[in-house]
């Protein structure tokens, strides 16, 4: 039996979750052995590599890009290098499930940023999802000299620098390839990488590291192409919501790989948060069904 266009979609979405946690697993075991810069560096390499040539073959290059265009996407791969650095950095010192859960409030970010600062519309019910959502990250990072730790720190900052970059690819002409601004954000990542891997130092790769850096490119191809194919498949409320099984994935894993689980805090904090952007997406999507109702 064929599957309906939400189901594939959704089974789409969670491909991709999985995927990208799998990609954040390896580069943080590479990390406690190989410098930051040269493991960025080394996986930007053939990820870099993967999505030129795939940019490529669907004759991405060919395409005239105006001039604004062409700013927002070297905007973008500013915003690009500055979340990953700042992801690398919490990933290497901190639990995969607590940084997992910080990120998970950027929907709510997303959201709130757009409204302060591209005038959207936002109601009183997502503005109380958004405050709820605060709430729930103070919650996980506990700021304070008992709980605070300056990598969670770190791991919202990286969340902010991506939800800019998200809002700065709103802007752009929606006839510009995905996969081409994905390729142009991994070469700035790639060069940063070069540049900060001349600095840091450089040193050999056991064959256990190699390995891992590939499969982290490859799980990070593979989470690029399954996310945007899930968005453009079925309704955006009923897939968006399974992007918080990234953070499912990211307890068991940060379980069974590093053998460290979130406290309580942090499963309460991250609970708030799932449930806030969870009834954001959906709010957002039935309000877009109506004004597309409207319309019509």
């Amino acid at each position: 039996m064929a599957l309906s266009d939400n189901a594939r979609g959704a089974l789409l979405m969670n491909v991709a979750m999985i995927a990208f946690t799998l990609n954040d697993t390896a580069m943080k075991a590479v990390m406690q052995q190989v410098p930051m810069f040269q493991a960025m560096t080394l996986r930007g390499v053939l990820s870099t590599a993967a999505l030129a040539f795939l940019a490529w073959r669907l004759g991405a290059f060919a395409i005239v890009i105006a001039a604004r265009d062409r700013r927002f996407i070297g905007l973008r791969g500013v915003f690009e290098v500055a979340s990953t650095l700042a992801f690398f950095a919490a990933l290497r010192n901190m639990p995969l499930a607590n940084l997992s859960a910080i990120m998970q409030a950027l929907p709510l970010v997303v959201t709130l940023v757009a409204a302060l600062f591209l005038r959207e519309s936002v109601g009183w019910r997502r503005t109380l999802a958004i405050i709820a959502g605060f709430i729930g990250v103070l919650i996980i990072i506990r700021p304070g000299p008992e709980g605070f730790s300056i990598w969670a720190g770190v791991g919202l900052v990286a969340m902010l620098f991506v939800a800019v970059r998200d809002l700065v690819t709103r802007q752009m002409s929606r006839s510009i390839p995905s996969v081409l601004v994905a390729a142009s954000a991994s070469l700035a990542v790639l060069v940063t990488g070069l540049a900060g891997a001349v600095i840091e130092g450089w040193q050999p790769v056991a064959w256990r590291e190699a390995l891992l850096i590939l499969f982290s490119a490859g799980m990070l191809i593979v989470g690029y192409l399954t996310i945007v194919a899930a968005m453009r498949v079925g309704d955006i409320g009923v897939v968006a919501p399974y992007r918080y099984m990234a953070l499912v994935w990211a307890i068991f894993l940060g379980w069974m790989i590093f053998g460290t689980l979130p406290d309580g805090f942090t499963l309460v904090g991250a609970g708030i948060v799932v449930a806030s952007g969870i009834y954001t997406l959906l709010r957002e999507a039935g309000l877009r069904r109506r004004r597309v109702q409207v319309t019509g």
